[in-house]
């Protein structure tokens, strides 16, 4: 039995799809696995040992974009219910689609005793290793004892740097994995300067399954008769709203945008002409199935993109000179498939930009290389499993 210790319940597309893609590539191996279920334990202890997270930059950053979407809900009664709607559609999808669970292990105590109960632990891929979420030693696989494998699958710590107070911990965690692979190139070189492992970059389990596989996880469906431009933006950034605009104005199109993501954003009142919420991790996906362009600022938006061959361009969501910035990821994946063009920049018009050419073919080419890799290193680390 393997132990999934991933966010297959965050509401977030990129974060349930890539959950979902996780627990495929298991059961088209046959294994047998559980998604880890656990619920912490407040204590003063815990309060206590929390309390160095209130200076992590990435943790108060997420923070600060909660607060502003509990203020938009409370200044706009329509955004609370289309929020609702939201969550519900994401609740749906996680019943459905995630049905392989481990009972609930109630505290730490309880949590470290559960995982006697796998062969193997297995996490990775989302940004689960960020320095706002150590302390809580879940996502770096410390409550695995030592004696039962531990495999890291294309896992990602979302930040350019480790803090300086959180180098020793980060190295101790993993020093205790057996089988570490990154999702970016930053990623790894944290990992060798912190441990001096090389470790391999392999693909987000979403890019393991081509467009015709996505089909069979997820049933097409038409949402819309007319050809449009599908807007998915987490960031707040203006501009890319107004670039978008005018893009629509240029083509002659409508766009269809998802609203208030992250955070609530006011200028996202009046961005695109339809805007649902009625709107799962499947839905989603129908929706960039159907678009004629793709406008983002996602990382999991850009490979969607791509395993559908689509017409899109990237928008960075962090200024480079953010420490917290969470832009490596895209560039590792724009930078391995040559795809580099794809990034938005102020020289030329979007119309431009979008309209350029993209060789689909030598990009799966190079995908196909990437997936073979990865399945090696799959094999590696589930043999005997």
């Amino acid at each position: 039995m393997i132990g999934v210790c991933i966010k297959y319940f965050h509401n977030n597309y990129g974060g349930m799809l890539q959950a979902y893609a996780t627990i495929s590539l298991l059961e088209a191996r046959g294994l047998e696995y559980e998604l880890i279920r656990y619920e912490k334990k407040i204590s003063i202890i815990f309060i206590i040992k929390s309390l160095p997270r209130l200076i992590n930059r990435v943790l108060l950053d997420d923070k600060y974009q909660t607060l502003m979407k509990k203020i938009g809900k409370m200044r706009s009664l329509e955004f609370a219910k289309n929020e609702i709607i939201r969550l519900n559609a994401f609740g749906k999808f996680m019943n459905d689609h995630f049905k392989k669970l481990s009972p609930v292990f109630k505290g730490y105590a309880q949590l470290c005793k559960g995982a006697t109960r796998y062969n193997a632990v297995i996490t990775g891929s989302d940004q689960l290793w960020s320095p706002a979420g150590l302390p809580t030693n879940y996502y770096n696989l410390k409550f695995v004892p030592d004696n039962i494998r531990k495999i890291s699958y294309a896992s990602s710590f979302g930040v350019r740097d480790i803090p300086w107070y959180q180098k020793r911990r980060t190295a101790d965690f993993l020093n205790r994995i057996e089988f570490i692979s990154m999702r970016e190139k930053r990623g790894a070189e944290i990992v060798e300067e912190l441990t001096g492992r090389k470790v391999p970059i392999i693909l987000d389990p979403v890019l393991m399954f081509n467009k015709k596989e996505w089909e069979e996880l997820i049933p097409v469906k038409k949402e819309f008769n007319e050809p449009y431009i599908f807007a998915y933006f987490l960031g707040k950034n203006p501009i890319h709203r107004k670039v978008v605009k005018e893009l629509a104005i240029d083509l002659g199109i409508k766009i269809v945008a998802l609203r208030h993501l992250d955070q609530y954003v006011i200028g996202d009142e009046d961005f695109g002409d339809f805007a649902p919420y009625d709107v799962g991790p499947d839905r989603f996906l129908n929706l960039i199935r159907g678009a004629a362009y793709i406008c983002t600022d996602s990382y999991h938006g850009t490979c969607f993109s791509i395993i559908h061959e689509k017409k899109f361009m990237v928008f960075n969501r962090y200024d480079d000179n953010v420490r917290y910035s969470k832009n490596s990821r895209i560039d590792t994946l724009c930078e391995i498939l040559g795809l580099q063009n794809r990034r938005f920049n102020n020289e030329k018009t979007l119309l431009e930009q979008i309209l350029e050419p993209i060789n689909y073919h030598d990009v799966y080419q190079k995908l196909n290389v990437l997936k073979r890799e990865a399945n090696n290193y799959l094999d590696e680390a589930l043999n005997g499993l």
